[in-house]
């Protein structure tokens, strides 16, 4: 293996039970996760043997990096009172317990406004989000697949996203999570797309790498393994290679499917 390899931080998700384990299993150098259930409305648990203290400590000795994935459920860019409230409240909750735990960053989706709103309703409720939120670690916004009144599909949305969020108060401490599988489908080229991130962010926190089993601005958010879908694999390495940053690999197959597209994506860098 390189120097260039050794320095690469790429890994998959799997459980929280024991993410250095996870880790080990995919012979990767960083974990993401969840603190609870993905598409539930419970706070954050911390099932590792001893708690916060004991995952940080033991991330820390194998030199394990973590990320968290905050729930699915959220969406703190609706107009609809039950969900943004409860949304910002878990979201806090979530990024406070990532923090315990050492984590580099929790990851979030953009959200969607609801049908009739304009999407300006949904950019001024991510401002009043970032502008309240306690921001120990970064919160990393990913881009979305689907939808045509998400915040975060297609880059002139994420633009005015950015524009939002900028005067708020805690926007040095929020980054951006590119997925290439939700790039794809949801319509953006991912040749030369790292540039126009950054053209638009300034930054690139964290890759999320998947193949795509759907068609190019289908809307779809299914992943697929390296090879087995519709993304050209030079595009793909090219995105890794040009963000420079850690890299989470969401591919089906748990340890083994992403463990073999972990050391797939390797041998390409």
């Amino acid at each position: 293996m390189t120097s260039e390899l050794r320095q690469l931080q790429i890994g998959g998700h799997g459980d929280q039970a024991d993410p250095i384990a996870e880790a080990v299993e995919r012979r990767a150098t960083l974990a993401q996760f969840f603190l609870g259930d993905p598409q539930g409305w419970k706070g954050p648990t911390i099932q590792y043997a001893g708690g916060a203290a004991a995952l940080k400590a033991a991330a820390e000795a194998a030199g394990i990096a973590l990320y968290v994935h905050a729930p699915y459920v959220l969406n703190v860019a609706t107009s609809n009172n039950r969900i943004r409230i409860p949304s910002r409240k878990l979201l806090q909750q979530t990024v406070t317990a990532a923090a315990e735990i050492g984590a580099r960053g929790v990851i979030v989706h953009g959200g969607h406004v609801l049908k009739n709103d304009d999407p300006a309703t949904g950019f001024d409720n991510w401002h009043k989000c970032i502008d309240r939120l306690e921001l120990p670690i970064p919160l990393l916004i990913e881009n979305t697949a689907g939808g045509d009144n998400a915040m975060a599909r297609r880059l002139e949305r994420i633009d005015r996203l950015w524009d939002a969020i900028s005067p708020a108060a805690g926007a040095d401490r929020v980054g951006f999570c590119l997925d290439t599988c939700h790039a794809h489908a949801g319509g953006e080229e991912l040749l030369g797309l790292v540039d126009r991130v950054l053209a638009i962010t300034g930054r690139i926190d964290l890759i999320h790498a998947n193949d795509s089993r759907d068609s190019f601005d289908s809307g779809a958010d299914r992943h697929a393994n390296f090879g087995q879908g519709n993304l050209d694999e030079d595009a793909l390495v090219e995105v890794v290679r040009s963000a420079d940053v850690p890299v989470v690999v969401e591919t089906p197959g748990g340890a083994d499917g992403q463990g073999e597209d972990i050391a797939w994506l390797r041998d390409r860098i």
